[in-house]
């Protein structure tokens, strides 16, 4: 079972040629309205690749609440422990995607700075192998959450975006760490860690922490470091890419599925990365994840066409 705590949005997505400047419009075009959120996003995903999975958070009393949740129960997510902050609008995201794929987004909270860590029974971390948590929820109820999980035995999985100021670890409040290539670099110059690339840079960090530290790294792929100095890598796919914005949480909910369904760290992020490719494929976030049948065809490809798995 994984279990994941975070936050649940409505995503407003408007491609545009490029992104407008301080002061200025642009025109923009294929507006899409659909589910969001780090942690729904990640549920989503896992629930996708096949683990049974359950999402606690909050939404709000109104009418965005019912589509925020849809594609989660549509495909088995468990959200019967989504709260309702009656007096807060669910949150909602602004997307905007230029012709090169990458995104700008805005994020207001709302409903989800409401979420709390006792919205999770002890029973269900029992039968949890892993809980998987981002930063889009308040920071504080996640780390309570965090060693809640770890006393119950379970893997923590900790999606490090966005990293607030003063952000902070201690040793053993979780097992992994993922971030991308900017919180990389926010997390390693409040370590005082300078490193020279971003492996170099995620091995200082595991060291420090006291961590596995996991970098996603768009078209470079991905790099995970153990404080031990053992390093594993996962290649990109060769995919054309569309629009970004559900790429990472795609990454971090099919990583922490995997590993809850029994894979291997090295295992883990080349199925992740084979599944964040895919979802650069396609416009928005929830919308845009790949099937389990999908996944699996595309690392069948990546292996024909390089005739090796993770590096």
């Amino acid at each position: 079972m994984l279990t994941v705590f975070g936050s649940i949005n409505l995503d407003v997505c408007v491609r545009t040629k490029r992104m407008p400047k301080p002061g200025e419009t642009v025109l923009g075009s294929d507006a899409l309205v659909s589910p969001g959120g780090k942690g729904a996003n990640q549920a989503h995903a896992a629930a996708l690749f096949g683990a049974a999975t359950r999402l606690y958070g909050m939404v709000g009393n109104d009418g965005f609440a019912v589509p925020a949740l849809s594609k989660l129960i549509a495909h088995g997510v468990d959200t019967s422990g989504v709260g309702v902050a009656k007096a807060q609008s669910t949150g909602v995201a602004l997307v905007t995607v230029n012709d090169a794929g990458d995104n700008t987004i805005v994020v207001a909270p709302g409903a989800n700075l409401f979420a709390r860590a006792e919205q999770v029974p002890a029973a269900v971390l029992r039968d949890s192998c892993v809980v998987l948590l981002q930063l889009e929820v308040p920071q504080d109820e996640c780390m309570e959450l965090a060693r809640r999980a770890g006393r119950a035995g379970c893997k923590v999985v900790l999606n490090a975006s966005p990293i607030p100021a003063g952000f902070s670890l201690k040793t053993g409040e979780v097992d992994v760490l993922i971030v991308n290539r900017v919180e990389l670099d926010q997390l390693c110059n409040q370590l005082q860690a300078f490193g020279i690339d971003p492996l170099d840079k995620a091995r200082l960090a595991a060291r420090s922490l006291g961590l596995e530290v996991l970098v996603t790294l768009g078209a470079e792929g991905s790099v995970l470091a153990r404080p031990d100095g053992k390093s594993f890598a996962a290649r990109a796919s060769n995919l054309s890419v569309v629009d970004t914005t559900g790429a990472g949480d795609t990454y971090a909910g099919v990583f922490a599925a995997s590993i809850a369904m029994g894979s291997s760290t090295a295992e883990a992020m080349e199925v992740a990365s084979a599944a964040a490719g895919l979802a650069c494929t396609r416009q928005g976030a929830q919308v845009a994840q790949p099937s389990r049948g999908a996944i699996d065809a595309e690392l069948a490809r990546r292996k024909l066409r390089t005739g090796q798995g993770v590096a």
